[in-house]
């Protein structure tokens, strides 16, 4: 019996750092702008320190759909600032991203006023304008697994990706304004191979601005990636990524999609009024015969009255007149 807790107990264990080391954040990629910088002890310095611990701080806001920004200080030394984090993490995996990231900004561009940074949970993002709600992909870059190509029907798989791309995109784009712009899709190749496709903007950006960033960065796919069996284009407001294996939380993406709108019931016409056989028949006698004899009373009444003024006429006696004289 101490035997079988001990194993229940290790696969307990073992399942937990699965799923630990699943969401641990892998670094991708960082851009730093070298036309502006600040010196360490600087406003501007103060300012980014406060506003990356406000951001940090936020990150596990069940309210923010995965994304905040803010800004603070006054020009020339005001910072702007946001995360996002990917559509299928949970609030802690994302404040530990955003965490990491915050920190390995700092890192990776000490002196930098305008800094993209990129992992697979999350996006880092800071400069000294303003870019809230405006679509930007500069500075972007691409990556593609090196492993050998997909040898077993390239073209198909090409025509796979595009079109599994193109549906995810279109899917991400429809929220509206400050909701959640994140779309996955799987897809079958072969039955040892399926395809994984993602697409996210920042929940700022207006649908018009998410469905062009995303296009632009799906453009990409063919000159750069053709074949290969994973590929991720980066924008500091999208993103879209495939692989040939499962990348993302499908119980987290499920469990947050909205159930489907309920059908749309529409009322049966207006069935045509039926008369039961020979009533319509028997309702136009019913008239006839009461119409009928009145008017034929009528007739008789007034044939009548007619008779009797003239016989009148003809019986009235006409009285000589009196002209006060006797015979």
């Amino acid at each position: 019996m101490k035997s079988l807790n001990f194993f229940i107990a290790l696969l307990s264990l073992l399942s937990l750092a699965t799923i630990t080391k699943s969401q641990d954040p892998s670094y991708l990629s960082h851009a730093c702008g070298n036309d502006t910088t600040y010196t360490i002890n600087s406003t501007y310095r103060a300012n980014l320190n406060l506003l990356l611990s406000s951001i940090v701080s936020n990150a596990t806001r069940n309210n923010l759909n995965g994304f905040y920004n803010s800004s603070l200080g006054l020009d020339p030394d005001d910072v702007y600032g946001l995360f996002l984090c990917r559509g299928d993490v949970n609030n802690k995996a994302c404040q530990n991203c955003v965490a990491l990231a915050a920190k390995e900004a700092i890192k990776r561009c000490p002196l930098e006023k305008v800094v993209v940074l990129w992992y697979d949970l999350c996006l880092l993002r800071f400069s000294n304008r303003a870019f809230f709600s405006t679509m930007d992909q500069d500075p972007g870059t691409f990556l593609f697994n090196s492993d050998q190509n997909i040898l077993d029907e390239p073209e198909r798989f090409n025509r796979l990706v595009a079109t599994t791309m193109n549906d995810t995109v279109t899917r991400a784009t429809i929220a509206t304004s400050g909701a959640k712009k994140f779309a996955v899709k799987e897809a079958y190749f072969t039955k040892s191979l399926n395809l994984y496709s993602l697409a996210q903007c920042t929940p700022d950006l207006s649908s018009s601005d998410c469905n062009r960033c995303l296009r632009i960065a799906f453009s990409i796919l063919p000159s750069c990636c053709r074949q290969k069996p994973g590929a991720s284009v980066l924008y500091p407001s999208c993103n879209i990524r495939y692989e040939t294996f499962e990348f993302y939380n499908k119980t987290a993406v499920a469990a947050e999609s909205p159930p489907p709108p309920p059908p749309v019931i529409r009322a049966p016409p207006p069935s045509p009024v039926t008369r039961p056989k020979g009533k319509g028949r028997v309702s136009i006698i019913v008239i006839v015969a009461i119409v009928i004899p009145i008017a034929v009373s009528i007739m008789f009444f007034y044939m009548g009255f007619r008779f009797l003024r003239r016989s009148a006429s003809r019986n009235r006696v006409s009285l000589p007149e009196k002209d006060g004289k006797e015979d």
